[in-house]
């Protein structure tokens, strides 16, 4: 029986349709992460700029349902005690995975985040929206998800489905870091 196991290195992992990951090394996980991981386990992570300025953290993990693919993070920016709170969909292949450090690197000035279409957390855009959808991924510099087939490469254009509306996928905080 072969038991030889693969290791596959960072660099090699990072598909430009998904989030790119650092710091992982060549190690082989015990358990899942980080290249495949529970999406509550991301709820709370920290996210910081290339500076290592922080901008946030993470509230949720938005799944376009129809087509299986993750459509965004949402960022919870400002405020105290959720007051004044700004929340931003972050699109997902914006997003760099320290598995290191057990945070997220959104390479923008905290500057131009500010000036990011935004929402409150009780008045949340149709996320399937395509014109919104469009100007949030051209504003990260992104090429939109749906533009991608499932290996990454240039396809025929996916559209959100505005018949879905907003998908929220909430987790607890108490639950350990698989990564």
């Amino acid at each position: 029986m072969d038991t030889t196991v693969n290791t596959v290195s960072s660099t090699q992992i990072a598909a430009p349709a998904g989030a790119q990951i650092i710091g992982a090394g060549t190690h082989v996980a015990k358990g899942p992460g980080p290249y495949v991981m529970d999406a509550k386990t991301l709820e709370g992570d920290a996210v910081v700029n290339a500076e290592g300025e922080n901008l946030g953290e993470i509230k949720a993990i938005m799944l376009d349902v129809q087509n299986g693919r993750i459509a965004y993070a949402v960022l919870s920016f400002g405020g105290f005690l959720g007051m004044g709170t700004k929340m931003f969909a972050l699109p997902w292949s914006a997003l760099t995975l320290d598995a290191d450090a057990k945070r997220f690197v959104l390479e923008v000035p905290k500057e131009r985040l500010a000036t990011a279409p935004g929402f409150d957390k009780d008045h949340w855009p149709s996320m399937a929206d395509p014109s919104w959808a469009a100007e949030v991924h051209a504003h990260y510099d992104v090429r939109p998800y749906w533009e991608r087939d499932q290996s990454g490469d240039p396809a025929s254009p996916i559209a959100p489905n505005p018949s879905i509306g907003d998908l929220r996928m909430s987790a607890s905080s108490g639950d350990s870091k698989l990564y």
